[in-house]
C-alpha cells in the first residue's frame, strides 16, 4: 500500500547506540514512484511519502514539509538532514547526463567501444553492447606514455591547450581524463587535468582521482560515468542546499553507494559515488533494525514502485561489490552489493508476442500511477493485481488522501485477462502475482544460490511500499522460514539514512606477489591511503579505520578482498584469502598470491535514533476477502499494525495495515510483534 500521506509512528530499538541525543534529524529518500521521509523527533519517528517529482527537489521538500506538520516541528528545528537520490542512476539509465569529452592516451581512444572480449549471451548472434557514454568524435588522444614503472614521454602542456580550445568549440559539458597506467603514475594525467581545469569551465575527472586501480577499461568507464553525471549532481544538490538553507534547513548529507553518507561537496567532486544511493539506505537500515544472530544472515528485499532491490547483509554488514554493472557500464566504485530488477508496484503486465503474460521492466511511475489510483493510468500494475486480490483495501490506499478504484483496476485487468486468454480479472491478478514473484524470486536465488549461499539459513527481511505484501510468498519458494518486517518498512531507506555512517574509502594497484612484498613498501602505501580517507572524514579522531587487500592466485584474473592488519602479516593475509577463496569457489589452491590492489576505508559512526513502540488500542480493523496462492479465496483479519501491542500473535491469514505498507500474513504463516514493533513471521500449519 503506498502513502502521501505523513504518519506518526514508533518503533526500533537501536542496535549500535544505545543512547538517543535529543536531536531532530530527518532521512529522505528519493524513489522511481515515491519519495520517502522519516523524521526522528525526541523518541518519535513519523513518516511521510509522497510523489517523486521532476525536478526531485520539489519532492523532497514537500515530504519535509508535511513530516514537520505532523511533528508539529518547524523545519528550522531539524539539526541533520540525510538524504538518498536516484539523479545519477537515471541520467545513466535514461542516457540524459552532460555532454562529455574523453581524453586518453594515443592509441586508445576507443577502449571504451572496445571494452571486454565476453559476451553477456554467449549464442546471441544479435546480441548489441550498449552504446558508449562518449561517441568517437567526442574521443581525443594526447601523445604521452606511462608504464607501471613511471612516466616514458611527458605530456606537452601546449598541446593540451590546444585540445581545450577544441573542446570548447564542441560545446563539452564535462571532461573525462583516463591516461595508460595514470593509477601507477598519475604525473602526465595530472598536468592535463591540471592545463584543461584552467581552460574550461566545466568539470574534469581525472582517473587517478576516481579510481587509482588497474584494468583499462573499467577505469576508464568510471571515470567517464563520473563525468557524464557530474553536472547533474552539482545541479541538484546545490539546488537542494539553496532551497534547504531557505527553509534553515542545514545542508543535506547525501547517501552514497557503499552506505555511507558524505557531505554535498565530496559528492558533488565524486558524482560516481551516488549511483545507487536509495537501495543503499535500505540496505543500512534493514542491518540496523533487524540482527541476524540466529541465521546465516539477512537476505534484504525491497519492493518500491518501480523495481525491486536485494542484497545480503552478514554478521550485522551490508555485504559490499566493487565489481557493477548499471546498464551495461562497468563502475568499480565500493558499494553496497545489491542487484536489481524492473518488479515493483508500479511495474505494468503485459503480454507479449506469443501470448505469455510479462511483468515489467516498464513502470507507470508517479504519474499517471497504476490504473486503482484514478489519475488516468489505463495500464495494469502490480499494485492493480494486490487490490484485486484483496491484499490492498480500497479504504485505506494513500493514507485516505484517495479512495483506491477497486472497480478500475478491475476492468483494466479484465482486458488484459482478454489478450491473455485468461479467465477474468481474478485470473490475471493471479497471474501477474505469480508472474512478478517468480522473477523476484530469481533474483534473490543470484545473490544466494549462484553464491554458494543456502537460502533457508538466512531471514528475509521484507521493506518498501510492496515487499512485505510479497515476502511470504517469496518465502515459500525459496524454502525459507522466517520474514522479518521492520516497524518502519514502508520507509525503511529514509529511516536507514537516520542510521548511516559517514564512510570513505581509497584503493590503489600496487600488484605484487605477497611473499616476496616488501611490508615498508606496502605500508607506505597504506599510510597514503588512510591520510586520503582521513583527510575526507568529519571528524578523523572518531574514525574508524580499516585497513584490506585485494588478492589472487598467480595467473587468475579476478581478485577477492581480504582484511589486512594494522602490520603487515604475510602469513595472516594468505590464509584469509586461502579461506575467503574456498568459501567463494568451493576450494583453495597450493599457489602463490598476488596483492593486486591496497584499500583503506574511514568511517565515523552515526547515531541511530532510539523511537518507541507504544501499540495498544483496538488494532482489529474488520475482515475482507483475499486470494490467497494454493489456497484461494480466504477470510482474512485486517489489523491497524500501529496499535499492535509487543508480544502480539497474528496468525494467518491476516492483513496488517499501515501508512505506507501493507504486510500479508498467509494462511500457514504466524506473525509475531516483537518489542520494538517489528514483525517476525515464521512458517508452520495451516491456521484454520
Amino acid at each position: 500500500m503506498d502513502d502521501t500521506n505523513p504518519t506518526d509512528t514508533t518503533s526500533n530499538a537501536s542496535t549500535h547506540d544505545d543512547s538517543a541525543d535529543g536531536s531532530t534529524r530527518i532521512g529522505v529518500d528519493v524513489g522511481g514512484t515515491f519519495t520517502d521521509v522519516a523524521l526522528s523527533v525526541d523518541d518519535r519517528l513519523v513518516t511521510a511519502k509522497v510523489p517523486t517529482t521532476d525536478p526531485q527537489h520539489v519532492g523532497v521538500l514537500e515530504g519535509i514539509r508535511k513530516a514537520c506538520e505532523t511533528a508539529d516541528v518547524d523545519p528550522g528545528e531539524i539539526d541533520d538532514f540525510a538524504h538518498a537520490m536516484t539523479v545519477s542512476v537515471n541520467a545513466l539509465l535514461e542516457r540524459n547526463g552532460a555532454r562529455t569529452a574523453l581524453v586518453t592516451t594515443e592509441g586508445f581512444r576507443d577502449v571504451l567501444e572496445i571494452g571486454r572480449q565476453n559476451r553477456p549471451a554467449l549464442y546471441d548472434l544479435d546480441a548489441e553492447k550498449p552504446d558508449p557514454l562518449v561517441p568517437r568524435d567526442r574521443r581525443f588522444e594526447v601523445d604521452e606514455r606511462t608504464t607501471t614503472d613511471g612516466v616514458e614521454r611527458p605530456v606537452d602542456r601546449d598541446e593540451v591547450r590546444d585540445l581545450a580550445a577544441t573542446l570548447r568549440d564542441r560545446d563539452v559539458e564535462a571532461v573525462a581524463v583516463c591516461l595508460l597506467h595514470a593509477y601507477a603514475d598519475p604525473e602526465n594525467e595530472r598536468a592535463v587535468a591540471a592545463v584543461l581545469r584552467e581552460e574550461l569551465d566545466v568539470p574534469v575527472s581525472a582517473s587517478h582521482e576516481v579510481l587509482a586501480e588497474f584494468r583499462e577499461f573499467e577505469r576508464t568507464s568510471t571515470t567517464t560515468v563520473d563525468a557524464y553525471v557530474r553536472p547533474a549532481i552539482d545541479r541538484y544538490v546545490g539546488r537542494l542546499v539553496d532551497e534547504a538553507a531557505d527553509a534553515e534547513i542545514p545542508a543535506p548529507r547525501i547517501m552514497r553507494a557503499n552506505g555511507g553518507i558524505a557531505d554535498p561537496e565530496t559528492v558533488r567532486e565524486r558524482a560516481v559515488t551516488t549511483t545507487l544511493s536509495g537501495p543503499a539506505a535500505g540496505v543500512v537500515g534493514a542491518a540496523a533494525t533487524v540482527a541476524d544472530d540466529d541465521v546465516e544472515g539477512l537476505v534484504t528485499f525491497d519492493m518500491g514502485g518501480t523495481s525491486s532491490d536485494v542484497s545480503l547483509v552478514r554478521d550485522g554488514r551490508a555485504e559490499r561489490t566493487t565489481d557493477a554493472e548499471i546498464d551495461g557500464l562497468p563502475i568499480r566504485t565500493p558499494m553496497v552489493d545489491v542487484n536489481t530488477v524492473g518488479a515493483g508496484g508500479g511495474s505494468v503486465a503485459w503480454v507479449d508476442a506469443g501470448g505469455a503474460l510479462r511483468v515489467g521492466p516498464r513502470s507507470s511511475g508517479a504519474d499517471p500511477g497504476p490504473v486503482c489510483y484514478g489519475r488516468g493510468g489505463t495500464e495494469p500494475t502490480v499494485t492493480d493485481a494486490n487490490v484485486v486480490l484483496g491484499y490492498i483495501g480500497p479504504e485505506t490506499a494513500l493514507g485516505g488522501e484517495m479512495t483506491l478504484d477497486v472497480e478500475a483496476a478491475r476492468e483494466a485487468l479484465d482486458r488484459l485477462a482478454a489478450e491473455a486468454d485468461l479467465g477474468g480479472a481474478l485470473e490475471a491478478a493471479r497471474g501477474i502475482y505469480r508472474v512478478a514473484n517468480a522473477t523476484m524470486t530469481r533474483t534473490i536465488r543470484s545473490v544466494t544460490v549462484e553464491r554458494g549461499h543456502d537460502p533457508r539459513e538466512f531471514a528475509l527481511v521484507a521493506f518498501g511500499g510492496a515487499g512485505p505484501m510479497h515476502a511470504a510468498a517469496l518465502a515459500e519458494a525459496l524454502e525459507v522460514d522466517r520474514v522479518v518486517v521492520p516497524r518502519p518498512s514502508g520507509v525503511l531507506s529514509a529511516y536507514g539514512l537516520l542510521a548511516a555512517d559517514e564512510s570513505y574509502d581509497a584503493v590503489r594497484t600496487v600488484g605484487v606477489d605477497l611473499d616476496a612484498a616488501d611490508p615498508a613498501d606496502l605500508e607506505v602505501v597504506y599510510d597514503d591511503l588512510v591520510a586520503d580517507v582521513l583527510a575526507d572524514a568529519s571528524d578523523p579522531d572518531r574514525a574508524r579505520v580499516e585497513r584490506a587487500a585485494d588478492c589472487r592466485y598467480a595467473g587468475q584474473s579476478f581478485e577477492l578482498t581480504v582484511p589486512a592488519d594494522e602490520a603487515i602479516d604475510a602469513a595472516a593475509i594468505a590464509e584469509r584469502f586461502h579461506a575467503a577463496h574456498e568459501r567463494a569457489y568451493g576450494y583453495k589452491m597450493d599457489e602463490s598470491i598476488e596483492v593486486v590492489n591496497l584499500r583503506a576505508t574511514a568511517t565515523v559512526p552515526g547515531t541511530e535514533p532510539i523511537v518507541r513502540h507504544d501499540g495498544g488500542g483496538d488494532a482489529l480493523v474488520d475482515t475482507r476477502e483475499a486470494h490467497f496462492p494454493g489456497a484461494g479465496p480466504r477470510e482474512a483479519t485486517v489489523y491497524e499494525r500501529d496499535r499492535l501491542e509487543s508480544g502480539a500473535t497474528i496468525d494467518g491469514p491476516a492483513i496488517l495495515e499501515q501508512a505506507e505498507s501493507t504486510t500479508v500474513v498467509p494462511p500457514t504463516w504466524t506473525g509475531e510483534v516483537l518489542a520494538d514493533g517489528t514483525l517476525a513471521m515464521t512458517r508452520g500449519g495451516d491456521q484454520r
